[in-house]
């Protein structure tokens, strides 16, 4: 049940190389506006500098009653809540559509750029089925870490099946990744971990940006090769994509 994971990645690497449009391309627009929407998020609702020092002092001295009030102060209004609201719509709506882009590559159904914005149709049915998934993985944690983990491989397949297939219930995407995944986790936690290096360069300031331009992509392109490898051995889901 082994799948060649080096020859898949280098596939993804071939993919990357030869695309048409640039995935690169489509990458750096999808990275830069998801990093926007977060500059923009984080200035709305989030503390500065200042102010967290500000409240650091109440609390060294002690004066709670302070320090309360000064964080009720500090939270944001309800119309920077609404706009940052707007803004986690459209994260999402790009990341969906960035997907969309990468399926019609990978698959050389004639991706555009303008897939980046195809996250519109299916918005509301990816958010609740990352919501029902969430819980799940939720409930596992509370056993311990290790189920949790395990869960979360289980239904990592399931956003993949809902683009794949639009006709499919929440739980009709959360039951077909269960099923794919049997016997895949494993694999699958291996393939996370083979990018661990990116992951770590990407958290560095500024380095992290152009680095994830194209850890992203590649990652993202290697499940989904891994995702229709899966397919094709289980016979599970068919592909109307």
């Amino acid at each position: 049940m082994n799948i060649d994971r080096p020859q898949l990645k280098s596939d993804a690497r071939e993919i990357i190389r030869t695309s048409n449009p640039k995935v690169i391309y489509a990458s750096l627009m999808f990275i830069a506006l998801t990093a926007l929407i977060s500059f923009l998020s984080a200035r709305l609702t989030g503390i500065n500098y200042e102010e967290l020092m500000r409240l650091q002092r109440y609390l060294e001295a002690g004066d709670t009653e302070h320090a309360l009030s000064y964080i009720g102060s500090l939270a944001p209004s309800s119309g920077a809540r609404l706009i940052d609201y707007a803004l986690q719509f459209a994260t999402l709506i790009v990341e969906v559509g960035f997907t969309v882009f990468l399926f019609r590559t990978v698959r050389r159904l004639g991706a555009v750029y303008g897939n980046l914005l195809d996250g519109f149709g299916p918005y509301f049915r990816v958010a609740l089925l990352q919501l029902v998934t969430g819980i799940f993985v939720g409930l596992w944690s509370l056993l311990f870490i290790i189920p949790g983990i395990v869960a979360a491989y289980r239904y990592s397949m399931a956003p993949y099946i809902m683009l794949d297939h639009p006709d499919y219930s929440i739980m009709d995407c959360i039951r077909a990744s269960k099923q794919m995944t049997k016997g895949y986790k494993g694999q699958l936690f291996m393939l996370d971990l083979s990018f661990l290096g990116y992951i770590l360069l990407s958290l560095i300031p500024i380095l992290g940006f152009i680095v994830r331009v194209w850890y992203v992509p590649y990652h993202d392109t290697s499940y989904i090769l891994y995702y229709d490898a899966i397919r094709a051995r289980t016979e599970a889901i068919p592909s109307d994509y």
